[in-house]
């Protein structure tokens, strides 16, 4: 690899795929790569995909850099799997999305004008509802929408349904129906808890938590950024209370331990939240 122009990023990226293939190769390869396929490979391109929102979030610029770089080698990985199977290449991949962006942004180009991004949304929606030839079907929307969500995290894809059946114009008449389904769904949760129904429980409380995300929609705001927000503020909060009592948490009784968290509030606001 040496001898090669320097910051060239053709070479780079060559220079990714001959080590992955080094990996995998089938004598003198890393055990460990030679075992994975994109089944056992799923759980790190998820974990990689999300330690790079974390960086963006949280982290440096160089954080961030390395952090790409290794959602690139899960995506390098599945390309060198899929080449050795003879079902596609890397090569194949980046064609194909090159071609996809080119497809769908008429209006760059080609001639399509779209000068605000929600012009770009609709336009982009249309491209996609054509290209998945839906249009026969007796149920497009709810096609489009199941193939689009089985692969997202279930909070990111119960927005994107509650978005594009509202859209649809299955909506309610204002804020306050979802503020009665969402009361409704919790008296039905606490029912199946007290019958001690644990599937029933279980699916009350994905409709609850359907119901709450209707609600961020309607008041743009984002349920996943929020969420993870709250995780930060409780592990700052919880790390005051292990911190005052020397990390023996199950030495204090409750009432020692909710003054402290009470104690890491006040301490610890975070724009004037509870």
């Amino acid at each position: 690899m040496e001898g090669r122009t320097p910051n060239s990023l053709a070479n780079a990226i060559e220079d990714l795929v001959h080590v992955v293939s080094q990996l995998r190769d089938p004598i003198k390869g890393c055990p460990w790569d030679l075992e994975q396929n994109h089944f056992s490979l799923i759980p790190y391109l998820l974990e990689e995909a999300y330690e790079v929102a974390d960086a963006i979030r949280e982290g440096t610029d160089k954080e961030l850099e390395e952090e790409l770089g290794d959602l690139l080698l899960q995506i390098v990985l599945h390309a060198q799997i899929a080449k050795e199977k003879n079902k596609f290449s890397l090569e194949e991949i980046a064609k194909n999305i090159t071609k996809k962006l080119i497809r769908r942004h008429p209006h760059v180009f080609g001639d399509i004008e779209a000068a605000t991004p929600d012009e770009v949304n609709k336009n982009w929606e249309l491209i996609k509802y054509s290209e998945k030839s839906t249009m026969s079907s007796s149920s497009p929307i709810s096609d489009l929408l199941r193939k689009k969500v089985r692969s997202l995290p279930a909070i990111q894809g119960a927005m994107e349904i509650s978005k594009k059946t509202a859209k649809a114009g299955f909506e309610w008449d204002s804020i306050e129906g979802v503020w009665q389904k969402v009361n409704e769904e919790l008296n039905e949760l606490r029912e199946a808890l007290n019958k001690k129904n644990h599937t029933n429980a279980e699916e009350e409380l994905g409709d609850l938590f359907f119901s709450l995300i209707n609600i961020a929609r309607w008041c743009d705001l984002n349920p996943e950024e929020g969420l993870k927000g709250t995780n930060k503020r409780f592990l700052e909060r919880f790390t005051y209370v292990e911190s005052s009592v020397k990390g023996n948490i199950s030495d204090q009784t409750i009432d020692e331990l909710q003054e402290l968290w009470k104690a890491a509030k006040e301490m610890l606001p975070i724009n004037n939240s509870n």
